[in-house]
């Protein structure tokens, strides 16, 4: 039986905190999350029944989505995102848009297909060659590489200008933004890797905001 992507992620983290509704998704693997976080707008009375009242954590205010409430009180080397990719569009677009406003929490976000995350000041992935590394510009960004087959220096990246889809590792891989607004995406099972650059305690961070 294949595992779970909550179950491949857990490998790698101490804690599982769901989003609101998420917390089904957790209980039905036969876990019990350390903390629930959201506004609880789709929550159901039965899942939050199940939860020790000491870990319902309800924020009522609607300026930010549950993924952002979670990731602005998430205190962690990384955190593992599984459930946000894959559904609907506009839910995904938003959670890119929570990636960028709390840059300062290094997040990775799991999907059955791809990994998704932030890239840092400075990202060293140690990729086997022919590795795909796509990269989407969420903002206009400055960029400049090592280890890709296509270089990233000097190209003038923006939302409609320039992205860079499927680039490729030809060995170790180091990229260097100048603001918080790349998104660099790899296949699935390059995981291990980007938990290990991503977690690294020499892994540079964004400030805060």
């Amino acid at each position: 039986m294949k595992k779970s992507l909550l179950r491949a992620a857990i490998v790698h983290g101490s804690k599982v905190v769901a989003a609101d509704g998420g917390v089904r998704a957790v209980l039905q693997e036969g876990l019990m999350p350390d903390a629930v976080i959201g506004d609880f707008d789709s929550i159901s009375d039965g899942d939050r029944a199940r939860v020790p009242a000491a870990r319902v954590h309800h924020v009522a205010e609607q300026d930010s989505t549950d993924f952002e409430k979670c990731l602005a009180r998430i205190e962690a080397p990384l955190v593992l995102g599984v459930g946000f990719l894959g559904g609907r569009l506009d839910h995904q677009l938003a959670v890119l848009h929570g990636l960028m406003r709390f840059a300062a929490r290094p997040c990775l976000l799991i999907g059955a297909r791809d990994i998704v995350f932030l890239a840092p000041p400075e990202l060293r992935l140690d990729l086997p060659a022919g590795s795909r590394v796509s990269l989407f510009p969420m903002a206009e960004v400055a960029a400049r590489s090592e280890g890709l087959r296509w270089p990233l220096e000097g190209l003038d990246f923006a939302p409609g200008r320039q992205i860079g889809t499927s680039n490729q590792a030809t060995g170790p891989v180091r990229i260097v933004t100048d603001r918080p607004a790349m998104v660099i995406i790899l296949p699935a099972e390059r995981m291990p890797e980007a938990v290990a650059a991503l977690s690294a305690p020499t892994a540079p961070r964004w400030p805060s905001r």
